[in-house]
């Protein structure tokens, strides 16, 4: 799959050279520029291919195309699985994901996830798209997946969300009893996140960790809105046991049972800009309001 971007040069922008102005005026890295630059018909101008010091006058076409590696699309093995798209546009797509679905092939999930069922989406559609998930759900959390189709948009995305632009809300079901000020005031865990040295697969609190942020509101009975500035492993699941209110049927840090319980948790909803227009996309799956 190809993007091709067309921009017309306006009088402000004549005389400046043609890289300064894709790092500039399209907000492409150095890295992305460039890749571009030994990529064929990838830069042109007036339909002609140009080099990065080409000066641009009032009136130039410019149109940069942006080709996926065929390489990268070949990484994965494409699997026949049904996905229920919520969003896409040409440069993201995004999923719902039940919950026991891995996102990326891992361990014996090696042909069973849901970049497996994307690639051959994208196949059956002849198109070569070199997906990249923005953020991931572990395998027993449902919700909202964000892919971006090039590696652009992907960049673009990353940025978002270590701006705080790109958001995720999530809700759950917790254990314990909640004070007051838990359902009046949004409350803030900052507590950073380590492996647990004596429980492989386990995170917990650990003051060499990252960094990590979680922002929580109860809403009713054990229901609970959830944000977070950061993206650690098992983030939610760890502050809230460490806040005294473990998810509801959670194996690893709760009260659940390995492999007969699921923990209740959603990513119900994503927001960020799109990478290129900078409209602002907001995609919410309500289906589990109700059981959460």
């Amino acid at each position: 799959m190809e993007k091709l971007i067309s921009k017309e040069i306006s009088a402000k922008d004549a005389g400046r050279r043609l890289g300064d102005y894709l790092k500039t005026e399209m907000e492409l890295t150095k890295a992305q520029i460039r890749r571009l630059k030994y990529q064929e018909n990838a830069l042109r101008v007036n339909g002609c291919q140009e080099r990065v010091t080409c000066l641009l006058k009032e009136g130039d076409l410019l149109e940069v195309l942006i080709k996926n590696s065929r390489d990268a699309e070949e990484k994965l093995v494409p699997v026949e699985g049904d996905l229920d798209i919520l969003y896409e546009d040409e440069d993201v797509i995004c999923i719902w994901k039940p919950a026991g679905i891995v996102v990326h092939p891992v361990g014996c999930h090696k042909e069973d996830s849901i970049s497996n069922y994307l690639t051959a989406y994208f196949r059956k559609k002849n198109e070569m798209v070199q997906i990249r998930s923005i953020g991931r759900l572990d395998k027993d959390t449902s919700g909202v997946l964000v892919f971006a189709k090039n590696r652009i948009a992907a960049a673009r995305l990353w940025a978002q969300k270590e701006q705080g632009i790109f958001q995720k809300e999530y809700l759950a079901v917790c254990e314990g009893s909640f004070a007051p000020e838990e359902y009046e005031t949004e409350q803030t865990i900052d507590m950073p996140i380590g492996k647990c040295r004596d429980y492989p697969g386990k995170m917990c609190i650990d003051p060499d960790g990252k960094r990590a942020v979680t922002h929580y509101l109860a809403i009713k009975g054990g229901k609970v809105r959830l944000r977070l500035e950061t993206g650690r492993t098992h983030q939610i699941r760890v502050h809230m046991e460490w806040a005294g209110h473990p998810l509801a049927g959670d194996p690893l840090y709760g009260n659940g049972v390995r492999g007969k319980t699921q923990t209740a948790l959603c990513a119900y909803k994503a927001e960020f800009l799109q990478p290129f227009s900078h409209d602002r996309i907001q995609v919410t799956e309500d289906r589990l309001k109700e059981q959460l």
